[in-house]
């Protein structure tokens, strides 16, 4: 009677012991799944700020966003194509 006392608590402890680890699994696999979930929603922000980014950049470099820069910023002017001086390559 005394051996099955001790097997009866040695079974309740292992049962309990793997209750505890089905529940931490659960729980440790919910809160991967909620930090990947916010991983997600993080990387669809920043593809949509590198579209916006990238749409920025191409109108940032053309020939007129130059030009109006040059002239607003830095006070430039096209010179007049009388002063222009055109050397030609040395053959």
């Amino acid at each position: 009677m005394n051996s099955s006392f001790w097997q009866i608590i040695v079974l309740t402890t292992a049962v309990l012991g793997f209750g505890v680890g089905v529940v931490y699994t659960h729980h440790a696999n919910r809160q991967l799944f909620i930090q990947w979930q916010k991983l997600q929603t993080e990387r669809d922000y920043l593809e949509v700020e590198w579209e916006l980014l990238q749409l920025e950049q191409s109108t940032l470099v053309t020939e007129i966003a130059v030009e109006e820069r040059a002239r607003t910023r830095l006070n430039m002017l096209i010179p007049d194509p009388s002063k222009v001086l055109y050397i030609a390559p040395h053959e």
